[in-house]
C-alpha cells in the first residue's frame, strides 16, 4: 500500500473540515499513523487512471472498540473515510461506502458504525441520508470535538444508493 498517498489524501479530504475548527485525527496524522489504522482493518481505496482518489478503513466486530456502542460483539466500523475533494460528488463514497457495508454484511455483523463531530451536521445528514442514526457521543480527548457515533442495521438487502 502507498501510505503516503493515502496520508496525503486524507489531509486533503479533511481539509475542510480544520477549516471549520475540527481536529480529526486524519487532518494532522503521519504517514506511521496511517499504516497502523489501515493495518488494524480492510483498506479500501478507489483509484482513477491509476492515482488512489478515495479510501476507507473497514473493522470487524473483533476490531472494533473503545466506545460502549462500539464494543458491542455484533457492531463492525469503519473510519478514515475520504475522497479526493476536486472530484467529490461522483459516486465514489458511495460506492466505498457500499463496500464496507457489504463488507459488514459479509463478516456477521448486524451493525455497521462510524463516527463524526457533533457539529459537523452536513456529515451527520449524509450518514443520516444512507440510514445511519445516532447511537452515542464520545469523547475521545485526541480531538477537540465531541463525536457522535452513527450505526445501520446491516442485511442481505441494506445497502442503500441514497
Amino acid at each position: 500500500a502507498d501510505y503516503e498517498a493515502l496520508t496525503g489524501l486524507l489531509h486533503r479530504a479533511y481539509a475542510p473540515l480544520a477549516a471549520m475548527g475540527f481536529r480529526f485525527t486524519a487532518t494532522y496524522q503521519s504517514v506511521e499513523t496511517t499504516r497502523f489504522r489501515c493495518e488494524g482493518g480492510t483498506c479500501v481505496v478507489a483509484e482513477l487512471d491509476g492515482v488512489i482518489v478515495g479510501t476507507v478503513t473497514f473493522y470487524d466486530a473483533g476490531r472494533t472498540e473503545h466506545s460502549e456502542w462500539y464494543d458491542r460483539p455484533e457492531v463492525a466500523s469503519f473510519g478514515q473515510f475520504g475522497v479526493e475533494p476536486s472530484i467529490q460528488g461522483n459516486g465514489i463514497g458511495r460506492m466505498l461506502m457500499d463496500e464496507v457495508e457489504r463488507l459488514a454484511a459479509e463478516s456477521g455483523a448486524k451493525e455497521i458504525a462510524c463516527d463524526t463531530a457533533e457539529g459537523a451536521t452536513h456529515l451527520i445528514a449524509t450518514y443520516e441520508r444512507r440510514g445511519y442514526r445516532v447511537v452515542g457521543k464520545v469523547n475521545w480527548g485526541a480531538t477537540n470535538y465531541v463525536s457522535v457515533i452513527l450505526s445501520k442495521e446491516i442485511g442481505p438487502f441494506s445497502v442503500s444508493d441514497p
